[in-house]
């Protein structure tokens, strides 16, 4: 038994480690096969014989407690289905919005910028450089002196606050973008999500419509023996139904892409599929949308932000050009006959004179000044000339997508309320007459391709209606 599963298992082994082309049907189906296996195994091995002695009365040499036993079998079960249950996982669209947001690059890159510059705070009370000067020579005698003079710039104290609320609308400037990130990589998740979904039902519905076409070709066999159709009615069933198989083939190919994309943007290696609901039913608008919904998307936010960033450095400019100040010790050595109080004593090099200097920069050119400030006035109004731009802008794609929505949604309950049911009545009747003669081969292609294309633009409507809920709730960044 341990050969047997262990040679399967190896020999199915590059498809699960594959990553070329394919890769995305392999994987799911070698790592299925390699799972059933292991769990087979165990199965063979423990449960199986377990479960015969549990329940064989033959085995009367062998006294086995069966309440001893079922906790093992209890065990034994679980996990046999936490193995299979960790072979794919099936994720709703809430988890995957979570698993993106957790783990995609952009989101961890905008968290960084915003550590970057959460540890740029302390750099408000940044003061200049501490200026430290030695004096050595004959600057007062002539003998050899030597002096130390330490001095400090002080800018004006106003200037540290409006630094500190710079850089505070720089961080929240970072949170803004990473939320823009954020809704952008929402907005492509939900994308790619409901559009699996849709190209799984729309796989359903052509299987569906194959077996109508196989079924078509079966009876138009029977009939062919018969004598009463001619071969012409077979092969042209048989094209009809080849060009279903080749809309199978193209859904298989955008599912796999569709995956694809979705694994990128949720950055993980564990196999998933999405949670499928039991009815393929479109997603439905709630709440009253209005201009004022406009505010909450980030991209507006990011405007407003750079305004109030742009506001804050014309303080930090202001603050700038007032007086700076100045403070400074001086340590001096005169060796030689100096005369104090009418004493004149000698003074060697351990004998210090000290003074203290205190000073005030005053900017002259103010006109230097003004015209940062004027600039700065210049790039705020230059924002704010965009942000209401991207504004209207915005509104008209809501009102759009809104209005989209509204037509979707009604096309959408055309196909519920009368297509889909006269579908249904117009499947049932073209098969009932073509296997009793009453109706041609054409008229009951016409009647399939008819039942085809309004099945088919079914699920195209509900696809629709979830994207234009998708724009919506990126527009208003829900």
């Amino acid at each position: 038994v341990l050969m047997t599963a262990t040679v399967a298992s190896l020999g199915f082994l590059p498809m699960a480690i594959s990553t070329g082309a394919g890769a995305e049907v392999q994987k799911p189906l070698a790592t299925v096969v390699i799972g059933g296996l292991i769990t087979a195994t165990f199965l063979t091995l423990f449960v199986l014989p377990m479960l015969y002695l549990i329940f064989n009365s033959k085995l009367s040499k062998i006294k086995l407690n069966s309440k001893n036993t079922l906790p093992f079998l209890v065990i034994g079960m679980f996990l046999m289905g936490q193995s299979i249950q960790a072979q794919t996982r099936s994720i709703n669209i809430q988890e995957a919005q979570q698993i993106a947001i957790e783990n995609n690059p952009l989101i961890k890159a905008n968290e960084r910028s915003i550590s970057s510059s959460e540890a740029l705070k302390g750099t408000a009370n940044e003061l200049p450089k501490l200026n430290v000067e030695a004096q050595l020579g004959q600057y007062a005698s002539p003998k050899f002196d030597y002096g130390l003079s330490i001095s400090q710039s002080i800018p004006f104290p106003t200037i540290f606050k409006h630094r500190k609320a710079v850089l505070e609308s720089e961080v929240n400037s970072k949170k803004i973008q990473k939320e823009v990130t954020t809704n952008e990589l929402l907005k492509q998740v939900r994308t790619y999500f409901y559009q699996i979904e849709y190209l799984e039902y729309n796989h359903n519905q052509l299987e569906q419509l194959n077996k109508l076409y196989v079924e078509f070709i079966r009876i138009a066999s029977v009939r062919f023996s018969a004598g009463d159709i001619k071969k012409i009615e077979i092969n042209t069933a048989e094209t009809q139904q080849g060009e279903i198989n080749l809309l199978l083939k193209q859904n298989k190919v955008y599912l796999a892409n569709a995956y694809k994309n979705l694994n990128v943007l949720l950055n993980t290696e564990e196999s998933f599929t999405i949670t499928k609901e039991t009815n393929y039913i479109p997603l439905k608008l709630t709440g009253i949308l209005d201009g004022s919904t406009i505010e909450h998307n980030p991209t507006i936010k990011a405007f407003y932000q750079q305004i109030e960033i742009t506001e804050r450095n014309k303080e930090v400019v202001k603050a700038e050009g007032l007086p700076e100040f100045s403070v400074g010790v001086n340590s001096l050595s005169m060796i030689g006959m100096h005369e104090k109080n009418g004493v004149e004593r000698y003074y060697n090099g351990l004998d210090r004179f000290t003074s203290v200097n205190l000073g005030v920069a005053i900017p002259l050119t103010f006109g230097a000044t003004k015209a940062k400030i004027k600039a700065l006035e210049y790039d705020k109004q230059a924002i704010q000339e965009t942000a209401n731009f991207q504004k209207q802008q915005l509104k008209i794609q809501l009102d759009n997508s809104v209005n989209q929505y509204q037509q979707d949604w009604e096309q959408y309950e055309y196909y519920v309320n009368q297509a889909i049911p006269n579908a249904e009545k117009i499947v049932k009747a073209a098969q009932l007459g073509y296997k009793t003669g009453e109706i041609s081969y054409v008229e009951y292609l016409f009647a399939l391709q008819t039942a085809t294309d309004i099945q088919l633009k079914y699920l195209e409507s509900i696809q629709q209606v979830n994207q234009t809920i998708v724009n919506i709730n990126s527009i208003i960044n829900q």
